[in-house]
């Protein structure tokens, strides 16, 4: 997707937050659905950019342009979890035109052919694009500084202007240790529905500034997320919209494992639902 290569009649893209789960969402009785009913909503994508929770490698780092075996980065599962395919084609244009977009900002980039999609990028794709006949790209957080990472995705923006749809995915709270597995359906924890009222209004407000704060402007944040790796995704999503008017829709809401699966559509005002 060098330059040459851009889509100019392609719609322009909304980006994307969403809360992936883990590998038993495929069983979940409704979440499937629900990203199933989104993928279909959206836009077609020329290809998908995106950017896991559970890939942090400083400079940002490009991974596989063609399809590998996938990354199950998890434990513990019963066997079938980690049989899950997903041969999405490569990205190798898409590539290189994020290596162009970011050597204009002095963002430094390396490569890791090999490294496939985590259970943070295809986990969701799984459902949303079933037929994996849509390229994907998955690229590293470089940190999980906001500022950085508005920065990535301010440089990135074009990108929508040529029917790429860029995802942060992560979980809107993600606290493991306090997670309710294995409980029947109950109210969320105080922790966990204080932390996500706040980011849905402060999305919807487009409150960047207390956003980027948000270990210490959002109540209950060091209890949501002990670690920040799954709320920072955001901002690779806000930072290829904000120079310009849009809105946020909230998809999917709701709770599961007492943890908070709110996920967004960020895009024009014109283009909302």
């Amino acid at each position: 997707m060098s330059t040459d290569q851009s889509f100019p009649t392609a719609p322009v893209m909304p980006v994307l937050y969403l809360s992936h789960g883990a590998p038993p969402l495929a069983d979940h009785p409704t979440w499937p659905k629900q990203l199933a009913a989104w993928g279909r909503d959206l836009p077609r994508p020329k290809a998908i950019l995106i950017v896991s929770a559970h890939w942090e490698s400083a400079p940002l780092t490009i991974g596989a342009t063609k399809p590998v075996a996938l990354v199950y980065d998890f434990y513990g599962f019963p066997e079938r979890y980690y049989r899950v395919r997903y041969p999405a084609p490569g990205a190798p244009a898409l590539a290189a035109r994020v290596r162009e977009l970011l050597s204009g900002g002095a963002i430094p980039v390396r490569e890791q052919p090999e490294r496939g999609l985590d259970h943070g990028a295809y986990v969701p794709l799984v459902e949303m694009y079933p037929n994996a006949d849509v390229p994907v790209l998955q690229i590293s957080m470089p940190s999980l500084d906001p500022v950085a990472l508005l920065e990535v995705g301010r440089r990135l923006a074009p990108l929508r202007q040529e029917g790429v749809l860029i995802i942060g995915s992560g979980f809107m709270t993600h606290n493991l240790r306090l997670a309710r597995f294995g409980v029947g359906e109950q109210p969320p924890p105080a922790w966990s529905a204080e932390f996500d009222a706040w980011a849905n209004e402060s999305v919807g407000e487009r409150e960047i500034d207390a956003l980027v704060d948000f270990e210490h402007k959002a109540p209950a944040a060091r209890i949501a997320h002990p670690t920040t790796d799954h709320f920072v995704p955001l901002f690779v999503s806000l930072g290829a919209v904000i120079d310009r008017p849009y809105e946020a829709r909230s998809v999917i809401d709701g709770y599961e494992w007492g943890l908070s699966k709110r996920s967004f559509e960020i895009g024009a005002p014109e283009a909302t639902r």
